[in-house]
Parts: C-alpha cells; sequence; structure tokens
C-alpha cells in the first residue's frame, strides 16, 4: 500500500521511471533507478519493481545484459506527453537527484584508476583524467605490488585533479608556471 506521497498508482511510478530516465546521461542500473524513484513517500519497492519490469517489457525502457537501464524512443515519446502530470514537487526533487547522479556519472567516466599484474609478477597501475574537451592525464606506472598499485589507484580517485596538479609543478621548473600563460 502506498505511503502520505504525491505519488498513488502504479501509472504515476511509470511517469516517474520515464520522467527519470530520460533526463539521467546514461545508462543505469537497478538499484541506481530505484534511488532516483523513491524520492517520493508514496512509492513501495515492489510497485516499483513491477512498474519497472513492465516498462521494459512494453520496451519503453531497455534492459542490456549488463543490468543498465535506458529509455527507448517509445519510452522518450511517452516521457514528454506524460511529464507535467507528475506532482510539481515531485519533478522539482527529482530534478535535483538526476542532477546529482549525472555529476557522479559524469566523474566517474571522467576519472579512471585500474591496476593489472604483468606477467613478470609486477603491476602496471592505469591512471587517466578527462575533461569535457577531452585527455588531461594519460599515465602507466610500474610498482612492485598489488597492494602499492592498489592505494595508487585509490589515492588518484580520491583527488585526481591534486595529483594533475603536482605532476605538473614538479615537472615545470620555478616560474614556468607565468611565462606558460603569457
Amino acid at each position: 500500500m502506498a505511503g502520505p506521497g504525491f505519488i498513488h498508482d502504479k501509472l504515476e511510478i511509470k511517469f516517474l521511471i520515464l520522467y527519470i530516465a530520460a533526463r539521467v546521461i546514461e545508462p543505469i542500473p537497478f538499484d541506481m533507478v530505484l534511488d532516483l524513484t523513491m524520492c517520493d513517500d508514496g512509492i513501495d519497492y515492489f510497485d516499483f519493481s513491477e512498474c519497472l519490469r513492465d516498462l521494459v517489457k512494453t520496451e519503453h525502457l531497455t534492459l542490456s545484459d549488463s543490468g543498465l537501464y535506458a529509455i527507448t524512443e517509445k519510452g522518450e515519446r511517452n516521457s514528454q506527453i506524460c511529464e507535467s502530470s507528475l506532482p510539481y514537487s515531485v519533478r522539482l526533487r527529482c530534478d535535483r537527484n538526476i542532477d546529482i547522479c549525472n555529476r557522479k556519472l559524469r566523474r566517474r567516466n571522467q576519472v579512471k584508476a585500474s591496476y593489472e599484474k604483468r606477467p613478470n609478477g609486477m603491476y602496471t597501475v592505469k591512471l587517466l583524467l578527462d575533461d569535457d574537451a577531452g585527455n588531461i592525464l594519460d599515465l602507466k606506472l610500474m610498482v612492485v605490488r598489488e597492494d602499492m598499485a592498489s592505494l595508487l589507484a585509490e589515492q588518484f580517485s580520491n583527488a585526481p585533479e591534486e595529483m594533475y596538479g603536482k605532476i605538473i609543478n614538479t615537472l615545470l621548473p620555478d616560474g614556468a608556471h607565468g611565462r606558460a600563460e603569457q
């Protein structure tokens, strides 16, 4: 049974799911769709799950082999038609949550850190940093232990811009920052 929120039936839940799917910047997993949809107290997990499954079945959404949901052309059309029937306060709350989600998705795509074992037993750490203009940093480092590789990848993921700045400051001689900007 629905709670005290503004969304009260399965059709409204479907409208909300389509509203969300039309606004996220890339396909998203079940738990992310769930988090974004549960922005109203009137929605329960079981109704949400059923509605999501129905939207895939009716081809408003696709579900990839990797478990990611994406809106289809049909879903996009219906979302545009039905979005005005969602309560304004729900749309505002949802828009704020979608904005946060999209920033996290962009960030995840711009910062990549991984490592792999080499045939000789050492590890290669791969660090990538992109922005809207393209690739900023693409660095590979060799380390002797897996715990070191893991720590480097984690540290870079936590503060990539800071690491980039430190590399630039280390490689440029004192005073070269000012000359390069002129």
